[in-house]
This record gives structure tokens, C-alpha cells and sequence, in this order.
């Protein structure tokens, strides 16, 4: 049977969308109901139809799932922020690890995945530490806050989101009573016209301060005082800031951020360290799933104390501090100027003098920095934006050839693409680990652990040797490389050096390293070229061995 737009189709409910809609099929074709949940039979409205495949519209819950629950919050259906409220919890967390396993398996092509069980929460309520709330106007000429409806800039009404903390309720009333006192009127898309654009409430969980910032489309905002006395009566408030953005577009930040009263931050912690966050920072929402997140990729790392670890997309040094407590030295990266600041300034808030933070693109820096000192890292740790790892990156990471890759990430799909790029040139997925940072969405973030790959002891390699070939001189065979690197390390407060490099001071020392040894593949080919102080300590360690004069 073929089905029209408008046409209305009973389902069974049978399958959830990556995107938490519910899927039902109708003599063979396939209908996307959003608000149906597993298990429910429904009676949707067909709003677009394509051959095979058409979205709906639920028009009535026939028979609900068992494992439906009643949505914590009233306007769940309309506001696009929560799409899994309407499942139990367990249910949920079966959605996400199943988005994980059947990317993984359709886009990295991986069998026999290593998945461990799913981190979730206890209270999957009121966990975000951040909010940011659109200001506008209802039908009737009010202002309002609230959250934009799914794929729409039309505000729903909601000071109260049950994923916020309670303190955002009274924050956004007293902005609004401001508002209508001093008769400031909300921004409006369409005109390009009004002041306040949206507020943004920055929480401290584990220290209870809260931030209020004002994104307003203007320089100054009237009778700052007053808003500034009526904030201060809440008294987790320790910051009222301003930031401006004249631009007319969907960006809600601009550059700009000016103190009214107080510090220009908070400080918050995950686990024992602590981090000041500004407005413009990116930090995790769920700062209880962040812990237990870091905690994973830290286990993962495999840290003893002695390794380098590169610790890329750093932001302002979440991960790289939770990793600096047991790694010798951590090295971040991030594109955004001030989280690096803020990136330096956390360090030294910790104490911690074994990490170095680097401006720009992760995909320019690694190539650079490995091409400029050849230095591999022990460990490097990944924590893309969603559209994942550039492939330059990728590419350095497998030059690089770290022993274990951690990859973070929040989305599943990059992901697996990733992952088999890798794991097509030298590494092996060992264990995999779904974290819900995000209950009530569909949102997962996963923490992946890669080794290099090992030969097996069962693995045996035919080599045919011609002795006339071999090209092994008396002073070769007084030390080996890692003889030359361990004493380098010992004798230089733990300096590494590659084996290239150890190739590269013994030919200018005149010392016989084999016709072919670490030489560039073809003329064209770029080498980095030892740096002095280690070509220094190289040279002490040749003649420790006496093989240099």
C-alpha cells in the first residue's frame, strides 16, 4: 500500500531512531513518530512522505509501552531539549548502548565489540550546571524564557527545566521583574532590535557558587545597580557579568564579557581538582558523570608516573589535569586563546608544574611540534567536537605511534569512523565505555581505549639473513638503542630520544648504522632533525659506551 502525507496509520512501535523517535511499520513502510516510545501502539498523522520511509506525527497513544513513565516536566513534548523523557531511565540507557555498539559496528565495521556496562546515574534529574535561556516575548506582549521548540527559535515558556538546578528559577525571575521595572525589551530575531538576548546561569556543584551573565545586544544595560543588588540577595551569587553580541545571527555568545559585581568566574571541582570557569568556557554540564567520564579515560591511560601524554581539544585543562596527577608531563591543545589562559591559570591553581598548554587547531599543532622535536608521547588523549578527528591529526597520531589512544567523544558516529582508521594502521580497540552525561536526550558520550598492536608469541616470521650483506661494525655492538636511550634518560632528568635521532648523531659521529637505517623513503621525504640538546646528551651516551671518541 502507498501512503500519502495527512494519511493516518496505526503502528507497533517496534525500534527507537538515533535521534529518540520512535519507529513503526505499516504494511512494510517505515514511520518516524516522534514521542513514541518502544512497546507503545500509536495512531500518527503522516506529515512527509517518501517511498519507502515517512515521518509522523503522534496523534494518539493507543496502547502505552511498559516501559513509558510520565515526563518529569510539562512541556517535554514541545521543548527540544529532552526527546527520551517519556522512557524509564533503564530503557534509556539500553537506547544509548545500542547507539554506541551499532555505530561501531555499521560505520567502524567492528565485530566482538569489548563494551563495558554503561555509566549511569542515580538521580538523572537537575544535573546541569549550565543554562542558557532565550528572552522574548508571548503572543500577548509578555517576556518570557524559556527553551526554544525543537528545530524552531519559538520560545516555550519555562523558568523551572527539571534538568537545571533549582536556583535558575529565581534568577530568571528577578531578571525579568528588572526587565519590566526598567522597561528593557527582549531581543527580537526578526528586527534585529531589543537589548536582552538571553541569560546564562553558570553553577558550581561542588562549591555552590553561580554566575548570572546577560548576553544583551548593546553596550550597557539600564540600572545595572539594581539588577546587581536584587542578584546579590541569592546567595550562592558571586558573579553578574554582561556579554555583548551585536551580531545577527544564531551564535549566543560574543567576545566581549564585561564584570558588573564580583569575581569573573566561578570555581567548581571534578574529583580533587579544581577549575575556574568564565563564560565563555567550556566545561562538562554534568559535573557528577564528568568525574566518573575523566576517572575512565585516567584508568584507561594506564598512567605509571613516567609517561608523556598529549592531551588534545584540551579546552581549558579538564582532562589534562585529571591526567597530570599521574603522568610525568601532559602536553594540551585547544584553538580558543582564552581557554588556554584559563588552561594555565587552572594548573596553577593546582599546583601542578608538569603541564604545558599550546594555542591552535590540534590537527596543526601535532604535526608541527612532532615535526620540529620528533618526541612521541606515551599516551594521547582525544576529545573531539562532533565532527571528530581531522585525518592530518589522525594521520600524526599513527606517526606518532603512541601506546595507548584514549578517545572521548560525543558522538558515536565520528567515532567509529575514526576508531577505524586507526585501527587500519596499527591499533586494536580494547575496551569501549558509554558515560550519560546527558539523561532524558539522546546524547551519549563513550571513552575508548586503543593499544598498539603486539606481535602474538605464536607468530613467526620467516627472515633470510646473507652474512656478506650485513654491515655490523665492532663499535655497533657495544650498545644498543635502548641501552643509548635509557642512559640518555637516566643522566638528562628523563630525557627521550628516538630511535632517528640516535641514528642521526651516530652518522655524524662516523659510526655505521646500516646503508638503509631510519633514512627518509624517498628524496622528498621530511625528517625532523635532532635538536641540539638532545644530539648533546646522545653524544655523552656514545662515548659513555665508548663508542666515540
Amino acid at each position: 500500500m502507498e501512503y500519502r502525507k495527512n494519511d493516518i496509520v496505526t503502528l507497533k512501535i517496534e525500534d527507537c531512531g538515533i535521534d529518540g523517535e520512535g519507529i513503526g511499520k505499516a504494511d512494510g513502510f517505515t514511520v518516524f513518530v516522534k514521542d513514541a516510545v518502544i512497546g507503545d501502539t500509536v495512531r500518527a498523522k503522516i506529515m512527509k512522505a517518501k517511498k519507502n520511509y515517512g515521518y509522523g506525527r503522534l496523534e494518539e497513544i493507543i496502547t502505552p509501552s511498559p516501559d513509558r513513565v510520565e515526563p518529569k516536566c510539562q512541556f517535554a513534548r514541545q521543548c527540544g531539549g529532552c526527546q527520551l523523557q517519556a522512557l524509564s531511565y533503564e530503557k534509556q540507557l539500553e537506547f544509548k548502548t545500542s547507539k554506541v555498539r551499532g555505530h561501531l559496528e555499521r560505520i567502524g565495521g567492528f565485530t566482538d565489540i569489548p563494551m563495558e556496562k554503561i555509566l549511569g546515574m542515580d538521580q538523572p534529574f537537575h544535573y546541569r550546571n549550565k543554562a542558557q535561556f532565550p528572552v522574548g516575548k508571548s503572543k500577548d506582549g509578555r517576556i518570557i524564557t524559556g527553551f526554544y521548540a525543537g528545530r524552531t527559535h519559538s520560545i516555550i515558556e519555562n523558568r523551572d527545566c527539571a534538568l537545571g538546578v533549582t536556583r535558575n528559577k529565581e534568577v530568571l525571575d528577578r531578571v525579568i521583574a528588572h526587565m519590566e521595572k526598567f522597561h528593557i525589551q527582549p531581543y527580537d530575531e526578526n528586527t534585529g532590535k531589543g537589548l536582552v538576548r538571553h541569560v546564562l546561569i553558570r553553577y558550581g556543584f561542588f562549591t555552590d557558587e553561580m554566575m548570572v551573565c546577560l548576553i544583551i545586544n548593546g553596550e550597557k544595560l539600564p540600572g545595572e545597580e539594581a539588577l546587581v543588588k536584587s542578584l546579590r540577595q541569592i546567595p550562592e551569587t558571586v558573579s553578574v557579568m554582561v556579554n555583548v553580541n551585536k551580531k545577527r545571527n544564531n551564535v549566543i555568545l560574543g567576545e566581549k564579557v564585561r564584570l558588573l559585581w564580583g569575581q569573573p568566574y566561578i570555581t567548581d571541582k571534578i574529583g580533587e581538582i579544581s577549575y575556574q570557569i568564565s563564560p565563555l568556557s567550556f566545561f562538562q554540564v554534568n559535573p557528577y558523570q564528568t568525574g566518573r567520564l575523566y576517572g575512565k579515560a585516567l584508568e584507561y591511560a594506564q598512567l605509571s608516573g613516567n609517561e608523556t601524554v598529549w592531551d588534545l581539544y584540551c579546552g581549558i585543562g579538564t582532562i589534562s589535569l585529571f591526567l597530570a596527577q599521574k603522568a610525568k608531563m601532559v602536553r594540551g591543545v585547544e584553538i580558543i586563546p582564552a581557554a588556554i589562559e584559563n588552561a594555565k591559570e587552572n594548573a596553577c591553581l593546582n599546583g601542578f608544574d608538569n603541564t604545558e598548554f599550546f594555542v591552535g587547531k590540534a590537527e596543526e599543532v601535532l604535526p608541527e611540534q612532532f615535526a620540529r622535536t620528533g618526541e612521541r608521547a606515551d599516551v594521547i588523549v582525544v576529545d573531539p567536537p562532533r565532527k571528530g578527528c581531522d585525518e592530518t591529526l589522525l594521520s600524526t597520531i599513527i606517526k606518532m605511534q603512541p601506546d595507548r589512544v584514549v578517545y572521548v567523544s560525543c558522538d558515536s558516529a565520528t567515532l567509529a569512523r575514526d576508531l577505524k582508521y586507526l585501527c587500519e594502521r596499527g591499533y586494536e580497540l580494547k575496551k569501549v565505555c558509554p558515560v550519560d552525561m546527558f539523561p532524558n536526550t539522546v546524547s551519549v558520550e563513550t571513552v575508548v581505549l586503543l593499544s598498539q598492536l603486539k606481535q602474538k608469541p605464536d607468530d613467526y616470521i620467516n627472515v633470510t639473513i646473507e652474512l656478506d650483506d650485513m654491515d655490523i661494525t665492532s663499535a655497533e655492538t657495544k650498545a644498543t638503542y635502548d641501552e643509548i636511550k635509557k642512559y640518555v634518560a637516566e643522566h638528562n632528568a628523563g630525557m627521550k630520544v628516538s630511535n632517528l635521532y640516535i641514528s642521526q648523531v651516530k652518522r655524524k659521529c662516523g659510526i655505521e648504522v646500516g646503508k638503509n637505517y631510519n633514512l627518509p623513503k624517498n628524496e622528498d621525504s621530511r625528517q625532523p632533525q635532532c635538536p641540539e640538546d638532545k644530539e648533546s646528551a646522545i653524544v655523552e651516551a656514545l662515548k659513555h659506551f665508548k663508542m666515540n671518541s
